[in-house]
């Protein structure tokens, strides 16, 4: 049955993904099952999505009871769900007010007009360009490609739109040369995501917080990946003490269910009036409900704290791998958003584990991304780590008899 839905899917939907041949039927905690019945750890998480792992059982309570009250009414009408998560996410961070949209690439999109038509309000009709980090990634709309510092990300599309620039990430000085009377904004994930899994250097992002007070720019962190608990906080940026003025969140807001939020500063956010934006199907109460109660289980179960101590040991078992195989270089990230490059293409070690019942992915080509559900706990993480020792074992043996036979 597979094989005939997977021919299927390459006739009729759109080659933009280089999918697994693997067709997931079904979900439930840390664990996906295919259609052929076998079981994965799964590592992915839909893309560091599924915070909450997969089916759980009080997000889907939540859904079903909304899906009999009330889905979509437009934002022509105030309904009680949006304004409780709203409300909730406010009380979390720095932010006054909420934007919802549907998406990652909606949100940082919102976060580009927000950040022009401020300077705009205020008179400074010449201050409208936005400084970006290299390697950055921050969505595939025309906008957010514009904003995104990965060439092979934008090839193909252009002429792209007018108005960023780009610096090397954690290079403070380059930043301030850049920084110019147009500049109205600087745009940056806290760790990047899809660039790699970069955290930032010591000092970096207080020294960016600094640079934008003392230019008056505006500071935007996207948090899409790193926000709601993946890295051990609620917010990446919470472990460095700076607040920016505009966030944006998507992915884990829904713990699957399409919701994007910009959050703003009281200040900042007076740059959108009536009418200067909007998403038709942006906070519908259906998803904000499952939404507000993802948030809920978070703060009830502690489950960022459980990520950070989870993570924490994580990454010291992948550091232990590290010393034992010269073909891994680095390990990297916070939290269960961690990254192990490695000196060669890492499809064949996906490929490896998703066969012994593992899923992982790999990015910027030798960079395996390990992005749980953060309720993953120690067993599995055992697992996943002495199924890689295999596989890299296997892969250095291979490589090392190639090399003898090559002499």
């Amino acid at each position: 049955m597979s094989r005939s839905i997977i021919e299927k899917a390459d006739r009729v939907i759109f080659a933009t993904y280089q999918r697994q041949p693997v067709l997931i039927q079904k979900g439930e905690g840390c664990r996906v099952w295919d259609s052929e019945g076998r079981t994965y750890t799964d590592f992915v998480a839909g893309i560091a999505v599924c915070n909450l792992g997969h089916a759980h059982p009080r997000i889907a309570k939540v859904l079903s009871e909304q899906a009999r009250t009330l889905w979509h009414v437009s934002n022509l009408y105030y309904t009680q769900p949006q304004v409780e998560l709203a409300s909730y996410l406010v009380k979390k961070c720095f932010a006054d007010r909420v934007f919802f949209c549907n998406s990652g690439a909606e949100a940082n999109e919102a976060a580009i007009k927000l950040a022009r038509r401020y300077f705009k309000e205020k008179g400074e009709k010449d201050r409208y360009r936005i400084v970006a980090m290299e390697q950055s990634f921050h969505g595939r709309t025309m906008a957010t490609l514009s904003a995104t510092g990965q060439e092979k990300v934008k090839s193909g599309f252009a002429p792209l739109l007018d108005g960023f620039d780009f610096v090397p990430f954690n290079d403070i000085e380059a930043l301030r040369r850049k920084i110019s009377g147009s500049t109205c904004a600087v745009l940056m994930e806290p760790i990047q995501g899809e660039g790699g899994i970069r955290c930032p250097e010591a000092g970096f992002l207080e020294s960016v917080r600094r640079l934008c007070d003392e230019t008056r720019s505006l500071l935007i962190f996207d948090e899409i990946q790193t926000g709601m608990g993946r890295t051990g906080r609620l917010f990446a940026h919470q472990h460095f003490n700076v607040e920016p003025d505009i966030m944006t969140l998507a992915k884990a807001l829904g713990n699957g269910l399409p919701i994007g939020a910009m959050l703003a500063r009281e200040t900042v956010a007076g740059g959108f009036g009536p009418g200067s934006h909007a998403s038709t199907f942006g906070g519908t109460p259906i998803v904000c409900a499952a939404s507000l109660e993802v948030l809920k289980i978070m703060d009830e179960e502690k489950v960022p704290e459980h990520c950070a101590e989870i993570g924490a040991y994580f990454k010291k078992q992948l550091e232990e791998l590290k010393d034992k195989y010269e073909f891994i270089e680095d390990v990297r990230g916070m939290g269960l958003l961690l990254g192990m490059k490695v000196k060669e293409e890492g499809d064949a070690i996906v490929g490896a584990c998703r066969d012994r019942g593992f899923l992982i992915n790999c990015i910027q080509g030798n960079v395996l991304r390990f992005v749980p559900p953060l309720i993953i706990e120690k067993e599995e993480i055992d697992s996943l780590i002495s199924c890689l020792d295999d596989v890299l074992n296997m892969l250095t043996r291979k490589r090392d008899g190639h090399s003898r036979g090559d002499m």
